[in-house]
């Protein structure tokens, strides 16, 4: 099993950095480290960019605590770093993608994205945004269940990183589609009360079902279901929990829309401030 973590030598970067030496370490994982050398140069100084990029990175690789007895390999390659990164990938066909956050550009990522939204958008490799310092193990983990087959991805790729150490905590957004026309039908406040309720529990067996169908179920493990938008509930429930790292799937979309308007993932990518995982459904 290995890791890939791409670096482009920033604060941000070198967060991701340590926080993929200690899950390579929890994982006994090999860890490949990435670096795009902007081609758009002149050859010249194109070789000299290469040359100092394989130098930084080997004195990460010697002076970085997180990386210490992790079996380690650098590699710096050319072109765009969207596409650098993704080609790495493909041919070293990582359990898991390791970045920071990267330096916003409002139009360009309004029309096009981050490179790690990019990436994550490819729908290929599950993906660790790393925002903050990196932890020995995360402490308050939200899974954002959505019953599919990205998140039962999601799922594995956490528990098979070493990433539910500690129990994490469930969390579904369910639909009560009747509520409205009852409110609008002078409906009695305890039957509308009773409908919700009786959707909420719908919503719990059908969750419950999804996650044994999957061998995924844990009774130890705390699921929360709440009423409204997946992406609502998602930064409310963030809000509220705090939590160091946020697992979720990434629903399959078409490129246009996606860029229009944005996925759930992606929206949770831009504007919230914890470590995400989101994983792409199985091939």
């Amino acid at each position: 099993m290995s890791i890939l973590a791409a670096t482009d030598f920033s604060t941000r970067s070198n967060r991701a950095l340590r926080q993929a030496g200690l899950l390579a370490k929890v994982t006994g994982a090999k860890l490949d480290i990435v670096h795009v050398v902007d081609d758009d140069v002149p050859n010249q100084l194109l070789e000299m960019e290469k040359r100092e990029a394989g130098r930084i990175l080997a004195e990460q690789v010697q002076t970085m605590p997180e990386l210490v007895n992790v079996q380690c390999r650098t590699v710096v390659v050319t072109g765009d770093p969207f596409d650098g990164i993704l080609r790495t990938a493909t041919r070293m066909k990582p359990r898991l993608i390791v970045m920071g956050q990267h330096r916003r550009m409002l139009l360009r990522d309004i029309l096009v994205g981050t490179t790690i939204e990019r990436v994550v958008r490819a729908r290929s490799f599950p993906v660790l945004m790393v925002n903050n310092d990196a932890q020995r193990r995360y402490e308050r983990v939200l899974v954002a269940v959505d019953m599919s087959d990205a998140c039962a991805q999601a799922i594995s790729t956490a528990s098979k990183m070493g990433l539910f150490e500690v129990p994490p905590t469930l969390m579904h957004a369910f639909d009560a589609p009747a509520r409205r026309k009852m409110m609008l039908g002078d409906a009695r406040q305890i039957a509308i009360e009773e409908y919700v309720a009786a959707e909420r529990k719908r919503a719990r067996t059908e969750v419950i079902s999804f996650l044994e169908s999957h061998g995924q179920y844990n009774a130890d493990w705390p699921l929360h279901l709440i009423e409204g938008s997946a992406s609502e509930v998602i930064s409310r429930t963030v809000g509220e929990m705090r939590p160091d790292l946020l697992v979720m799937g990434t629903r399959g979309r078409s490129k246009l829309l996606t860029t229009l308007l944005g996925s759930v993932a992606e929206e949770c990518l831009r504007s919230l401030d914890v470590d995400v995982l989101a994983a792409p459904p199985l091939r």
